[in-house]
């Protein structure tokens, strides 16, 4: 992760402020150097993504490569494969968490 873009597209963020507090979404695109689009494919779906700024954002370690796949073909994702990506990162995360990792 550099100094200029502390997330990527397609990486999983933890949302810190707003009235989607502590849930999570994925990087849909890079706005500027403070600002993205996040969408989760369930509350907040890929054609109404939600620019955010980065204060506002935690960026965890997961990138879904399916998502970033998707976006480089067609420059869309569905909302099944964001629910999908949130869902398999948070398994992960609850996995690590019962082995004390």
């Amino acid at each position: 992760m550099n100094k200029i873009n502390p997330v990527q597209v397609g990486q999983v963020v933890k949302i810190l402020r707003g009235r989607d507090a502590d849930q999570y979404a994925i990087v849909v695109s890079i706005e500027d150097s403070k600002f993205v689009t996040i969408a989760d494919g369930n509350k907040r779906k890929f054609d109404q993504a939600k620019k955010k700024n980065l204060v506002h954002l935690e960026p965890q370690p997961f990138i879904s490569s399916e998502v970033v796949n998707s976006l480089q073909e067609s420059g869309r994702v569905t909302n099944g494969k964001l629910r999908f990506a949130i869902n398999q990162f948070l398994s992960d995360k609850s996995n690590a968490d019962q082995k004390g990792e």
